[in-house]
């Protein structure tokens, strides 16, 4: 457990590309106290840096520098004991109406608690990217967040810096409902041992070269070809698990029309450490570190992966790329499972079809690029069962179903478009994973599910049921609610409520 007065090393790296220009030691020379009234020092021959806040007033410090791209390196130790309604804010700012900012600000707490620490990303004047953790863990060298690059997509990616130290009674501490504690000023946070590898801007142009990308190998800039290896990863993956406290990629009542696009990425987890592949001889691989998952058919066969985990109950996102062209007589099934002979299942099965003609989504229940197309509700009043008991596996496949998946048979295979591949990325559970017959969700308190499980009680609004009657009259192709023929003696009682 790390003290709620923690000294801690904060480490920044922003987009590196060029060959780097080391900044280090003296506060003297690297920043200036830009407020405060004197409550701002710079002490020991610069190797010190406090900061403190009194009722009267909080101070801070910026850079002299403003740097393009870099791996900066701070030491801070926050404000000890009682340090509800302090706000210690460590973050890079550009200037202008579409400025860029990485944020930092450690929320205080009362002695013995956690602080808080509130991350946010500004990409060009937009912001709203917030993840909160508990600090109840060892930081120094261990990664908490990680904003890739994704300006392929359209995501705009932040590039500049300043600091300070305020208060935020009103809000940092339990929503405001803890207030700072006066007789325990001044508050002081300290700041040593300062280190920036950085491009350094100035007069519109950076130091840093970029015609000489050989540079890149040298011991100092090696962290330019860095990311994060399994080991981080997976500490990664921990911290956000046991520590993250919000997360605005989870947060669908803050969201309702979808999320923001860079969470398809966030929220993604590596396919390696979720999925095993089961048949296919060779068919099936998972490429890219685990980003992505390929099925490949050929006329000897198809191939197919199944979740290491059973799911009891959950929201579940995968981005699926259909088999292109000439697909028809394939069949890419993406289902959930549970095993036995009173099974529950939940099918997509995607028909292929000729190039130029649409794929037909065979579904027994559920949401594409976040359009809602069914909706299956839980009717057990009534006696109509409810997939709700039985742990689920999610499962996948690739296979050929000439027989009957194009236009009741009647359009073959082309075996020499073989062979015909589906790819799989992006895959999220915010579920109930069933292990040894435990759920690793709580049912003592249903009524207040936390942010990351909004989903729990989340029921479609009015807009998006206007959007799934739109999709049900306009391309809806078979709906066995309403097959007399099938169902001679009367429909299923449950199609009287669809």
């Amino acid at each position: 457990m790390a003290p709620s007065s923690s000294t801690l090393k904060l480490l920044l790296t922003f987009l590196a590309s060029y060959a780097l220009v080391a900044y280090a030691g003296s506060f003297d020379q690297n920043f200036d106290v830009t407020w405060g009234d004197g409550r701002g020092k710079i002490l020991n021959n610069g190797g010190l840096l406090t900061l403190s806040l009194d009722r009267a007033s909080g101070s801070g410090f910026q850079s002299k520098n403003e740097f393009l791209f870099g791996k900066i390196d701070m030491q801070l130790k926050l404000v000890p004991g009682n340090s509800a309604g302090t706000v210690t804010a460590y973050y890079l700012s550009s200037k202008g109406s579409t400025w860029d900012e990485i944020d930092f600000e450690f929320l205080g707490n009362l002695s013995g608690d956690p602080y808080i620490l509130h991350t946010n990303i500004f990409t060009q004047g937009k912001g709203n990217r917030e993840q909160q953790f508990y600090l109840c863990f060892s930081v120094d060298g261990t990664p908490i967040r990680k904003f890739k690059n994704s300006e392929s997509i359209g995501i705009p990616f932040p590039k500049k810096q300043p600091m300070s130290l305020w208060n935020a009674d009103d809000w940092a501490t339990r929503g405001g409902l803890v207030k700072t504690d006066w007789t325990q000023a001044p508050f002081t946070a300290s700041y040593r041992n300062f280190n920036a590898k950085a491009c350094l801007w100035s007069s519109g142009s950076s130091s840093c070269s970029s015609k000489s990308p050989s540079s890149r190998t040298s011991n100092n800039n090696t962290w330019m070809k860095e990311d994060l290896d399994t080991t981080s990863q997976a500490r990664l993956k921990w911290v956000q698990k046991n520590y993250m406290i919000y997360n605005y990629c989870t947060d669908t009542k803050r969201f309702p029309q979808g999320f923001p696009p860079e969470c398809a990425i966030t929220n993604a987890s590596n396919l390696n450490q979720d999925f095993d592949i089961t048949w296919g001889d060779g068919r099936a691989k998972i490429l890219n570190s685990g980003e992505l998952l390929t099925l490949s058919l050929d006329k000897a066969s198809g191939s197919g992966f199944q979740s290491k985990n059973e799911y009891l109950f959950g929201k579940i996102d995968m981005q699926l790329k259909l088999v292109p062209g000439n697909s028809a007589g394939t069949v890419t099934a993406y289902y959930l499972s549970s095993i036995g002979s009173t099974w529950d299942e939940i099918d997509f099965e995607f028909l292929g079809n000729l190039s130029g003609d649409p794929y037909i989504i065979h579904t027994n229940v559920f949401s594409v690029d976040g359009t809602p197309i069914r909706e299956f509700k839980n009717l057990e009043s009534i006696g109509v069962p409810f997939p709700k008991n039985q742990a689920m596996r999610i499962y996948s496949s690739l296979w050929n179903a000439d027989d009957w998946a194009t236009r009741g048979g009647l359009v073959k295979t082309d075996w020499t478009q073989a062979p015909f591949t589906a790819s799989y990325r992006n895959f999220n559970a915010n579920a109930c994973v069933w292990s040894s017959g435990v759920s690793s969700c709580s049912s003592s308190s249903p009524s207040s599910p936390s942010i990351s499980n909004a989903w729990l009680s989340q029921e479609l609004d009015s807009t998006s049921q206007d959007r799934l009657k739109w999709v049900q009259k306009n391309y809806m192709i078979y709906n066995y609610c309403t097959d007399s023929k099938r169902f001679p003696q009367g429909l299923p009682p449950e199609c009287t409520m669809s």
